[in-house]
């Protein structure tokens, strides 16, 4: 058995007027609950959570876990985790509101750990604010390495140029591509097997604009400098080549306006069943 194994790890006392970390407490506890559900899973909950002093730090020793290669081995993927935190003061915040977002749209995930350990779409964002961090300070190579490894090992394909915005939700994450001048906006929710794809073979700004709180269904394919109003829904399988109002539900193969999204922010509600939204 794994000498770690029955270790505790000690809360620190805060200091007066310190803020609590809730999310890394209840990982910590639901680490302790897991273990003594399934004791043989100890070694792997000890370098994955119970090891490390901070959500931050267990974070991206597990999407290290997931991307390194003898190409790029785990300490200088660490480096550089660690300079982008401190460099930019937006990523923790980020990822935190990323996990929420898993916790409270996804009805299968029932705990922090589960994204933290074993939801590809949410190590996938993870791993892309990294490497669009990279991009942004001029390491293309890096950036464009670490785009490979996320597309070749999670499945997600997304251009480091890719802005992003807070509490993102990737439900099931396989298939999902996203071009290079594509922008995406708070309290989104895609599906599996979406394209935000771009027109034409020239250099310009050629991808979708998606907006706060929209919902993009499975399969949906979002093409050229279009924007998706904020709060709209895409339904599955649909073909969207021209913008979409704010609040709107567009579906079809060319995708059309078929009523209201039904709610203000769809990519939060994640109700996927067509009702009556009308116009």
């Amino acid at each position: 058995m794994n000498a770690s194994i029955g270790r505790k790890i000690a809360r620190c006392p805060r200091l007066p007027g310190q803020v609590a970390d809730l999310i890394w407490d209840r990982l910590v506890d639901e680490a302790h609950e897991a273990i003594g559900a399934e004791p043989q899973f100890a070694t792997m909950l000890y370098a994955s959570v119970l090891d490390h002093a901070s959500f931050e730090e267990a974070l991206i020793h597990r999407l290290v876990h997931r991307v390194e290669h003898p190409d790029m081995p785990a300490p200088a993927l660490l480096h550089a985790f660690r300079e982008a935190l401190v460099a930019d003061a937006g990523i923790g915040p980020a990822i935190r509101a990323d996990i929420q977002a898993v916790l409270e749209r996804d009805p299968a995930c029932t705990r922090y750990l589960e994204p933290l350990l074993y939801f590809k779409g949410f190590h996938a964002l993870g791993l892309h604010r990294l490497a669009h961090w990279l991009w942004q300070q001029g390491r293309q190579d890096f950036a464009l390495y670490l785009q490979g490894r996320i597309s070749e090992m999670l499945q997600v394909d997304m251009h480091p140029a890719v802005t992003i915005g807070r509490g993102l939700f990737f439900d099931h994450a396989t298939g999902i591509v996203i071009g290079e001048t594509a922008v995406i906006e708070d309290n989104v929710s895609i599906l599996q097997s979406v394209t935000l794809g771009g027109s034409g073979t020239q250099a310009v700004d050629r991808h979708p604009k998606i907006r706060k709180g929209v919902l993009i269904g499975s399969g949906a394919k979002l093409i050229g400098n279009i924007e998706i109003g904020e709060g709209a829904w895409v339904g599955a399988g649909s073909v969207v080549i021209d913008s979409v109002p704010p609040h709107r539900t567009v579906a079809g193969v060319p995708a059309r306006i078929i009523g209201k999204a039904g709610s203000a922010e769809p990519g939060r509600a994640m109700n996927q069943i067509f009702f009556d939204v009308g116009l």
